[in-house]
């Protein structure tokens, strides 16, 4: 039988649509460019170059592994879909310039290795490779990694940060002893003054490019807004119902560049809208509770602990077929 002749069947219905996920992927990279560029002009080149070789590494172990695996260049080229691109950027955006240069392509490696390629390439991993990424170099370099250092731009509140530990730090406090931060609310969210990872720190710069998601039909921006509000929530309820705690604690360390980059991952978020706002408010739980409890910052293993429930979450809340009516049950 000749090509031509093959009949191919597929389930219904059949739907066509130009948001291929090269697509979608292009443009993540392009809604991260804000939060870069931002990082870039905080912390310097050292910043530009951690995530360049962050997003090279992600490249280049996506490439050796499909080579291995008897995949021809050719191929190779026609198949990429940026997403190792996204990855890359994340982990690097997800680190302070504190850490050393090779730090990222030891993460970037593992993520897209290990955690992407092995279970099967993009769509089929259980859990955000980025997320993982960032954990495996947080535990790895955690003994050599002592301060955050500052940034270019000073506080326009003209005070100060122990560069020792990041504002989130200062929020949660030691040994059960909550202090806030010595920066203003509007250092929080314009990053000045701010020590932290290179894409954390300037939320306005995140938000710019959750905006351009949503415009462009990639990302549903109530998701992540329950999760931010209700991290929020239940701080101030941890807190003996001090509202004073709210923005400090959705403005301080990784929540904003999590929630709107990394716990949205289609591939590793629930199938259904009744679903994924069951799974971003007990994410925002979550987050607010282990970090009440651990006295440091917690979104990576809190979004990797839901994507690991997801499959669940899916048993049990799931699409109805089309046309699909309950019985009713005949009356005895």
């Amino acid at each position: 039988m000749a090509n031509s002749d093959i009949l191919l069947f597929s389930s219904s219905p059949h739907v066509k649509s130009p948001k291929t996920t090269k697509w979608i992927m292009l443009n993540v990279c392009i809604a991260l460019l804000p939060s870069l560029i931002f990082g870039i002009i905080y912390f310097g080149l050292k910043a530009l170059l951690l995530v360049a070789v962050s997003v090279l590494s992600a490249v280049v172990s996506e490439f050796i592994y499909l080579f291995i695996t008897g995949k021809k260049f050719d191929e190779i080229v026609k198949q990429f879909d940026y997403s190792s691109c996204v990855t890359g950027l994340l982990i690097g955006l997800t680190i302070g310039t504190n850490y050393p240069i090779y730090a990222p392509i030891f993460g970037s490696a593992f993520a897209i290795i290990v955690v992407k390629m092995l279970f099967g390439g993009t769509g089929k991993n259980i859990v955000n490779p980025a997320i993982v990424g960032r954990i495996f170099i947080f535990i790895s370099f955690q003994t050599v990694i002592t301060a955050y250092l500052s940034p270019n731009i000073a506080s326009i509140s003209g005070k100060t940060l122990d560069t020792s530990a990041t504002a989130l730090a200062g929020l949660l406090g030691q040994d059960g002893v909550q202090i806030f931060p010595n920066l203003s609310n509007w250092d929080l969210f314009l990053g000045t003054g701010l020590s932290g990872c290179i894409g954390e720190t300037c939320k306005l710069a995140i938000l710019i490019g959750a905006v351009y998601l949503a415009c462009v039909g990639i990302l549903n921006i109530l998701y992540p807004i329950i999760y931010v509000i209700v991290c929020g929530l239940f701080t101030v309820l941890l807190n003996g119902f001090d509202f004073a705690f709210f923005l400090p604690s959705i403005l301080s360390g990784g929540l904003m560049i999590g929630a709107f980059f990394m716990a949205t991952d289609y591939v590793t978020t629930p199938n259904t809208k009744i679903a994924n706002y069951i799974y971003f408010f007990i994410l925002g739980l979550l987050t607010a509770g282990l970090r009440q409890a651990t006295h440091m910052e917690v979104v990576s293993f809190a979004i990797l602990l839901m994507n690991l429930t997801v499959p669940i979450i899916d048993k049990f809340i799931y699409h109805r077929p089309f046309g699909y009516y309950k019985p009713k049950k005949e009356a005895k």
